[in-house]
């Protein structure tokens, strides 16, 4: 148990934590195979019999894939390291500061790493020490699913199963049909300058694929998946008959959901699409599954099978659309709490509850 006393020389503060899914500390294999190694092991990412999937994982997919995915890495590994991490900073450096301007309690806006560093427990800890009263817990998954969502949820009770004082939770478990991320995705498509080019009409979305199973126990992330793509496409005003809905980063033999985004590639070339956009709705930041897996694998195969030229529309990074997105869906989860609310509310707050300080002091 955390022993550490409340804060009660500090003011009550809003603590917001952005977590993303996690990268390898570098883009070698070793790294590589210690950050799949913790990925890899979440019973909540990989659902057969414990004994059986690790005996696979320690078998046959640590001493092999981190060496095979190595090259993929390099190929999109940054000078400030790895994109997922430098945009998922950026997106929580540019949060803070509008938050801080949006609403008039104290707020600190952090980012954390599902997996690798900077990790959930580091970040929940420091958050505390700044005075965190409150918690708002933004996983950066719009669309909600129990391999990615609900193992956020995990780690951060699983932390804070170790604190003595609790603080005010609160959690988003999903924003995959929030009108101001849905106007980022729009923003995001019509700014690029695909768009003005004529023959790149047909829009994929491609979205991470999960197993088929794990919809029929009743994940909703397929149903979000589409309904993202519906919004987005009444947003962008296409027609059926010009976007498509795909998934990508099938892993292992059990069956996906469909269609692949590789196999809705091949199909488009082959039906005489020369020209198309690609744009990953359901990924926050850039990162291996679109830099490396679309905008080159799948850009090869499209080439492959007849087709000339795909565009890739990037993830929404640090974009001022992306913060605007997050900004008011912060507000919205934060609503009614004292750092929301103002200047009484807080001075309320503080002379409540934080007369007495401690037992030590003589109350």
């Amino acid at each position: 148990m955390d022993d550490s006393r409340a804060p009660h020389d500090q003011a009550p503060r809003l603590g917001v934590l952005l977590v993303n899914l996690g990268s390898p500390e570098a883009p070698s294999p070793r790294a590589i195979r210690r950050y799949l190694r913790e990925f890899l092991s979440d019973s909540r990412v990989i659902e057969i019999p414990r004994l059986l999937w690790l005996a696979i994982l320690y078998l046959l997919v640590l001493p092999f894939r981190p060496g095979r995915i190595a090259k993929g890495y390099q190929a999109i590994w940054t000078d400030r390291g790895s994109p997922l991490a430098v945009y998922t900073a950026d997106l929580a450096s540019a949060l803070q500061i509008r938050m801080a301007q949006r609403i008039p309690g104290p707020v600190t806006v952090d980012w954390a790493m599902r997996y690798g560093s900077p990790s959930i427990h580091t970040k929940l800890s420091q958050l505390k020490a700044a005075g965190a009263e409150r918690l708002l817990i933004v996983p950066l998954y719009p669309q909600y699913s129990g391999t990615t969502t609900a193992s956020v949820f995990d780690a951060v009770t699983a932390t804070l199963r170790g604190w003595r004082w609790i603080p005010e939770l609160r959690f988003v478990t999903a924003y995959h049909d929030h009108g101001a991320y849905i106007d980022a995705l729009c923003e995001s498509v019509r700014n690029h300058p695909s768009s003005n080019s004529p023959e790149a009409r047909h829009l994929v979305m491609s979205f991470h694929g999960i197993p088929q199973r794990y919809i029929e126990q009743g994940d909703p992330y397929f149903c979000h998946c589409h309904k993202t793509a519906r919004l987005l496409a009444d947003a962008l005003d296409l027609k059926p008959g010009e976007y498509s809905v795909s998934f990508q980063s099938q892993f292992g033999k059990a069956q996906w959901v469909g269609p692949s985004t590789s196999d809705t590639l091949t199909r488009l070339a082959e039906a005489g699409t020369k020209e198309l956009r690609v744009v990953c709705p359901g990924f926050a930041a850039d990162c291996i599954e679109t830099l490396e897996e679309i905008q080159i694998e799948n850009r090869d195969i499209f080439r492959d099978a007849g087709g000339e030229t795909l565009h890739y529309v990037p993830a929404l990074n640090a974009t001022q659309g992306h913060v605007q997105a997050m900004e008011s869906l912060v507000i919205q989860h934060a609503s009614g709490w004292p750092e929301a609310l103002g200047d009484s509310a807080q001075r309320d707050r503080r002379n409540a509850p934080h007369r007495v300080r401690s037992l030590e002091d003589g109350a």
